[in-house]
Formats: C-alpha cells, sequence, structure tokens
C-alpha cells in the first residue's frame, strides 16, 4: 500500500474577493475614463464635420442655391443634431493675395461625466475649417 503524503497548506478563501475588492475602484475609474475619452472624441469628429459642411455650403455659391439649407449656420448644424446644446458657429470671409476664403468655426462646450483631479470639468471643442471661395465667372 503507497502513502501519499498529505501537505497541509493554508487554506486560501477569499482571497479573489479582497482582490477583487481592492481593484474594482481603479477599474471603475478606468472605465469611466475610456467612456469620456470616447465622447469628446465623438463630438471632436462632430464638430469637425460640422465646421466642413459649412464651409462647403459658404465656399460655392451655385451649389449653395441648390441646397436643401438656407444659411451657413443651418448647413454647418445638419450634422449636429444629437449634441446638446447646439454648438456655435460662425464665419467670416478672408481676402489675401492667394484670393478670397471662407472660415467656418464650430465651438463646442463638452462637458466630462464626472470631475477628475487637474482636468477642468468644461472644455470648449472648437474646429475651423477654411476653403477657398469658388470664382464667380460669368455665363455667357
Amino acid at each position: 500500500m503507497v502513502c501519499r503524503q498529505v501537505c497541509k497548506r493554508p487554506r486560501r478563501t477569499g482571497v479573489a474577493a479582497v482582490e477583487l475588492a481592492i481593484l474594482l475602484p481603479l477599474l471603475a475609474f478606468l472605465f469611466v475614463v475610456a467612456i469620456d475619452f470616447a465622447r469628446i472624441f465623438y463630438y471632436c469628429v462632430t464638430v469637425t464635420n460640422c465646421a466642413r459642411n459649412g464651409a462647403v455650403y459658404a465656399c460655392d455659391t451655385t451649389s449653395a442655391m441648390n441646397s436643401p439649407y438656407k444659411s451657413v449656420q443651418e448647413a454647418a448644424l445638419a450634422d449636429a443634431g444629437n449634441l446638446s446644446p447646439t454648438p456655435t458657429v460662425t464665419s467670416t470671409t478672408v481676402s489675401d493675395a492667394g484670393g478670397n476664403y471662407v472660415e467656418v468655426t464650430v465651438t463646442y462646450q463638452f462637458n466630462t461625466i464626472t470631475n477628475y483631479p487637474g482636468i477642468p470639468r468644461t472644455t470648449n471643442v472648437t474646429r475651423t475649417v477654411r476653403m477657398r471661395q469658388v470664382a464667380q465667372t460669368p455665363n455667357f
């Protein structure tokens, strides 16, 4: 008969629960940070698209006549239907030696989900798109 030597190891019941209790706040914090990063990335892309739409509308008066939008602000905010509050749109026409340009600036105020130490709760997301205006040619 073979006798097995039985080692008496100390029991480790509850170790996994203690480790989870220690790491759970860190995991929850990282999850909230990831959500805020994804949100600000989405808003940055949306604000960039809004500025581009407004600049495309403003740079060509011929296509503006055929557009379903009545103004630069309306064209710029076409992609911002899900943003609350509504972004601010400003447009200016700039003339220099290279020709006439249209600059459309869209600004959105982003609020984080929670307060982070050393990071402001409110951040302005601003995008400016500058496009050359289409030259006006007479119809012959």
